[in-house]
C-alpha cells in the first residue's frame, strides 16, 4: 500500500480532525503517502485532492469540523457519478481509501468498493452514535457533553422562574444523545424515538413534578421522536396543563461543533491508526470500530443493515431516576 486516500462525508463531527491526523501519522509509519480528498465524495469526482504531510495535520487534534470539509453529493449516489470518482483516484494511483462518517457515507464506500475493487476501510463518524459495530462513534461523547452543558446553564433559568423548559437534541432516527444528556442532567422526562410515549404517562409525570416543584424542569426531546419535536409536545402540554410556563430551546447544530471531548480525541485517533494497518494487512470493505474497548472490524454491509440498539436498561433506569 504505497498511497492513501483519507475523506471526510456527511455531517461534521469533532474528533474527524484528530481521525485525519492519525490517518496521516499512521501512513508515515508504514511509509504510505496520504492525500486528503476535499469535500468527501464531491472531491472525487471532481478531482479536490491535495497531500497531506506532518505540517498539514500539525495542531489540529484539538479542532472541531473538519479540515478535509464536507459535502453532500447526489452525482456520486450513480453508477456514473462512482465511475468519475474511481477515475480520479486511479489517476492519482489511490491504491486504499479511508472514509469518515455515518451511515450514508459507508453506504457509498461499499458501493464504490464493489464495483471498482477498491480496498476501503471506513471509520464510524456521527454524533448519532447509531452506527452497528461500535460501542461509541467519533463525536457521539463531545456532542452529549455540549448538551449536558447547555442543559445546565437552562435547568438554572427554570429554576429561578418555575419554567418547565422542553430542550430538542438532534436525533432524527436515533435517541443515544438525549437519553445518555438526559439521565446526565437530571431531565423530569427524556423522549426518544427508539422508546414510545404515551402522552397520559407524560402528563402523569408533569403532574407529579408540579406538586413538588411548581412546575420547573427539563424534558429532553430527540428530533425524532413520537410527538415530532420539541414544539408539537409544547402545544401538547399547554393543552393540557395551560397554567404551565414553558419554553422550548432547540440545541441544532451546536451540538456539532466546538473541540472534541478528550475521549473522542482517544477514540478518533486508535480508530484511524486501525484503518491504515487494516488496509495495510489487506482488509478492505470493513468498518472499524470498538466495542468492550477492543478493536473490531465489521462487514460494511452488516454496518448498514443493522441498526444500533438503544440500551434497554439504561432507559428504564432514565425512568426509575426520573420519578
Amino acid at each position: 500500500m504505497k498511497k492513501i486516500g483519507v475523506l471526510t462525508s456527511g455531517g461534521d463531527t469533532p474528533g474527524m480532525n484528530a481521525a485525519i491526523r492519525a490517518v496521516v501519522k499512521a501512513g508515515m509509519h508504514y511509509d504510505a503517502e496520504v492525500v486528503g480528498i476535499y469535500k468527501g465524495y464531491y472531491g472525487l469526482i471532481h478531482d479536490l485532492i491535495k497531500p497531506l504531510d506532518g505540517n498539514a495535520v500539525y495542531n489540529i487534534i484539538h479542532r472541531g469540523g473538519t479540515i478535509l470539509k464536507s459535502a453532500r453529493c447526489d452525482e456520486f449516489k450513480t453508477a456514473e457519478g462512482r465511475v468519475k470518482a474511481f477515475e480520479t483516484i486511479d489517476r492519482h494511483n489511490i491504491e486504499g481509501l479511508v472514509v469518515i462518517g455515518g451511515d450514508g457515507t459507508l453506504t457509498g464506500a461499499r458501493l464504490l468498493g464493489k464495483e471498482h475493487d477498491l480496498p476501503i476501510i471506513g471509520l464510524p463518524g456521527t454524533i448519532d452514535n447509531d452506527l452497528y459495530g461500535t460501542d461509541y462513534t467519533i463525536g457521539y461523547d463531545t456532542a452529549v457533553n455540549t448538551v449536558v452543558a447547555a442543559v445546565d446553564k437552562i435547568r438554572d433559568t427554570a429554576h429561578s422562574h418555575d419554567r418547565l423548559f422542553i430542550v430538542e437534541v438532534m436525533g432524527r432516527d436515533a435517541g443515544f444523545i438525549a437519553l445518555r444528556s438526559g439521565i446526565a442532567t437530571g431531565a423530569e422526562k427524556i423522549l426518544i424515538p427508539e422508546a414510545r410515549t404515551f402522552i397520559e404517562d407524560l402528563y402523569d409525570s408533569l403532574e407529579k413534578g408540579r406538586s413538588h416543584d411548581e412546575g420547573a424542569g427539563i424534558i429532553i426531546v430527540a428530533e425524532g421522536d413520537d410527538f415530532g419535536g420539541a414544539m408539537e409536545v409544547e402545544k401538547k402540554i399547554k393543552k393540557r396543563f395551560p397554567d404551565f410556563d414553558i419554553r422550548v430551546s432547540i440545541l441544532g447544530h451546536i451540538q456539532r461543533g466546538g473541540a472534541p471531548s478528550a475521549y473522542d480525541r482517544v477514540l478518533a485517533s486508535g480508530l484511524g491508526y486501525q484503518a491504515v494497518k487494516a488496509l495495510v494487512e489487506g482488509r478492505r470493505g470493513m468498518m472499524v470500530g470498538s466495542i468492550n474497548r477492543k478493536i473490531e472490524f465489521t462487514p460494511f454491509e452488516q454496518t448498514i443493515k443493522y441498526n444500533s440498539p438503544i440500551n434497554v436498561e439504561l432507559h428504564s433506569i432514565a425512568e426509575i431516576l426520573a420519578l
